[in-house]
């Protein structure tokens, strides 16, 4: 794919978020029964030391993870680049929420003891990944856990209808975690107990060196 120029990429953020402020509403009521505990557990088993965990949400959305996240008795601090899922992630749970598009992350260095990134990271065009990724680095603490779940694919990217999407493979999403100072924990393709074409959805967990 040919590089992107600073209009392309605003582009790519100003209609992947207006959809996401345009869809709130019916986003959050079909996804909020969606269970991702899997997901959850994975971050979780792989933080070192003891809880209450910080814990950053990426791409929080309209706050069920957050919510999950609360009751378990962790503090968690929510992030999204939608103006209308920051809102209703804030109705839906008592902690912090930061408006904040991915290609323009301003996260505090050494804070965090995981990163949520569900259904998210996916839409950073392949080129600015390796800057996302270093800032997410940079605000995991030493050892610190990343959880990324994204719809793989062939290593293509483009658009599906409003939203850009970036679509890795599982050797193309480990060299992209690598070069940004990441180790592999483990990964999975989901939903669980489905054959594998079946399962459109790469997790995976990565520990900062």
């Amino acid at each position: 794919m040919p590089a992107l120029t600073p209009d392309e990429l605003e582009v790519i953020c100003r209609r992947t978020i207006g959809h996401y402020d345009t869809h709130a509403e019916d986003f959050w009521q079909g996804t909020r029964d969606h269970d991702v505990s899997q997901n959850i557990a994975a971050l979780l088993e792989a933080i070192r030391g003891e809880p209450p965990y910080r814990i950053l949400d990426l791409g929080c959305g309209p706050g069920r993870d957050l919510i999950t996240l609360s009751r378990a008795g962790h503090l968690p601090t929510g992030l999204d680049g939608s103006q209308e899922l920051c809102r209703l992630a804030r109705d839906h749970a008592s902690c912090p929420v930061l408006h904040q598009d991915f290609l323009a992350l301003d996260l505090p260095l050494d804070h965090f003891h995981g990163v949520f990134a569900n259904a998210s990271l996916f839409h950073v065009p392949s080129q600015e990944l390796p800057r996302v990724l270093g800032t997410v680095r940079d605000a995991l603490m030493t050892g610190g856990v990343l959880f990324s779940s994204n719809p793989r694919g062939n290593n293509v990217e483009g658009w599906n209808h409003d939203r850009f999407g970036a679509y890795h493979d599982l050797d193309a999403w480990t060299a992209f975690l690598t070069q940004a100072g990441f180790s592999p924990i483990g990964h999975y393709y989901r939903p669980s107990g489905v054959p594998r074409a079946q399962q459109p959805w790469l997790a995976s967990t990565w520990r900062k060196r």
